[in-house]
């Protein structure tokens, strides 16, 4: 998770035939941005990781006094993966919790590369690895 001035991104090239095609680029100023990667072990406790993941991002909010997020799925760093569907279920669930609780949530496009451009504040917060 990174507490940033901005994250803009545009869309660079589709990585799953199935999506629907798109061509997006937006600027999000003054958010936080959660690299978000679900692995294979996931798919069997769906209801744990959502719940841990919008309570550790709700606690990141509070913490950098952010009322924004932008959830952007990051699945190639590791050898892990889960289905890209069942990814795409989480990170929604995770939205659709979030947007619940009042947090204005943005996505990434799914199943596409990103091009993208990040300020990240110093401080120490400003950077934060959790483990669900």
């Amino acid at each position: 998770m990174f507490d940033t001035e901005y994250f803009w991104f545009e869309t660079f090239s589709k990585t799953l035939d199935h999506v629907d095609d798109t061509e997006r680029e937006e600027k999000i100023e003054d958010t936080a941005v959660v690299f978000i990667h679900v692995e294979a072990e996931d798919e069997l406790r769906k209801s744990k990781v959502v719940k841990k993941a919008v309570a550790n991002q709700k606690w990141y909010l509070n913490k950098v006094n952010k009322e924004r997020m932008v959830l952007h799925s990051f699945a190639h760093l590791s050898s892990s993966k889960s289905s890209p569907e069942f990814a795409v279920e989480i990170i929604l669930a995770i939205k659709e919790k979030l947007d619940n609780k009042g947090i204005d949530v943005h996505t990434t496009a799914f199943g596409y590369f990103s091009e993208f451009s990040i300020h990240v504040r110093g401080e120490s917060l400003a950077k934060v690895f959790k483990e669900i």
